[in-house]
């Protein structure tokens, strides 16, 4: 089975399907809110505009662009999660 970084391929995909069925059956204030919530005017206003930009210089291929930005807004997220993590503090075994 293959395992990508932080965990088991299969499972990860099993989450993004059930949350992109539950994004697709939410009402459209419901949706605003939760990425307002989640990742703020401000990254919303840019994956906007990065978007925009994208479909603006290369509208033939919306499809792979739609799929990048999916994945890039994936990658920020695992990104986050990475340095939200506490830092470890090494100490040596023995004391002076």
């Amino acid at each position: 089975m293959a395992t990508g970084r932080g965990g088991d391929v299969r499972r990860k995909r099993v989450l993004a399907v059930e949350l992109i069925r539950r994004i697709r059956a939410m009402e459209r204030d419901k949706l605003h809110a939760l990425i307002l919530g989640e990742a703020g005017e401000e990254l919303a206003r840019f994956f906007l505009a990065y978007a925009t930009d994208l479909m603006e210089r290369e509208p033939e291929r919306a499809v792979e662009n739609a799929s990048s930005l999916l994945l890039i807004g994936y990658l920020i997220r695992a990104f986050e999660v990475e340095q939200s993590k506490p830092s470890v503090e090494i100490r040596p075994a023995f004391v002076h």
